[in-house]
């Protein structure tokens, strides 16, 4: 079992930095800095959020947020509303139909891909991979919460 675990450690690990080095990649054909695409398709599940919450869901300063947002309006992929009773609150809304147009045809032979392969599993594998992504990513979010907590003391 030990051997096992380790199998399976070594496994994940390489599929995480596969996954970055994915990302990345999607980044730089989209022409987008590093991550910034992955916090575009956060703010993409929101039909508006305020600045201040994508600093608290993603633990990015207030600084880098604004440095974000002014990247991805500058690509008509947001765009800044101010409410009339707080013009420094910053509302941030996504222009879907664009962020879809530019990242769309960059996941076609990935989705493709991964279509296939989850459709090699059986329906109770296919439960345990996806307990085990859902609880991986409670687990993330708590260690992350953690870090950023400890990191603003």
């Amino acid at each position: 079992m030990n051997d096992l675990l380790q199998q399976f450690r070594q496994a994940s690990r390489q599929y995480s930095d596969a996954s970055i080095f994915m990302h990345e990649a999607i980044a730089r054909k989209a022409g987008l800095a590093g991550s910034d695409h992955k916090y575009l398709g956060l703010i993409l599940q929101h039909k508006e959020l305020t600045a201040g919450e994508l600093s608290k869901s993603t633990g990015l300063t207030s600084g880098a947020v604004t440095g974000l947002i002014d990247r991805l309006e500058k690509k008509k992929l947001l765009k800044r509303k101010f409410t009339k009773d707080d013009r420094r609150k910053v509302i941030i809304v996504p222009n879907e139909e664009n962020a879809m147009k530019l990242l769309q045809p960059l996941f076609v032979e990935l989705q493709q891909k991964t279509t296939a392969l989850i459709a090699s599993f059986s329906p109770s594998e296919m439960e345990a991979i996806k307990r085990y992504f859902s609880e991986a990513t409670v687990i993330m979010k708590e260690v992350t919460g953690s870090m950023n907590s400890k990191s603003n003391d």
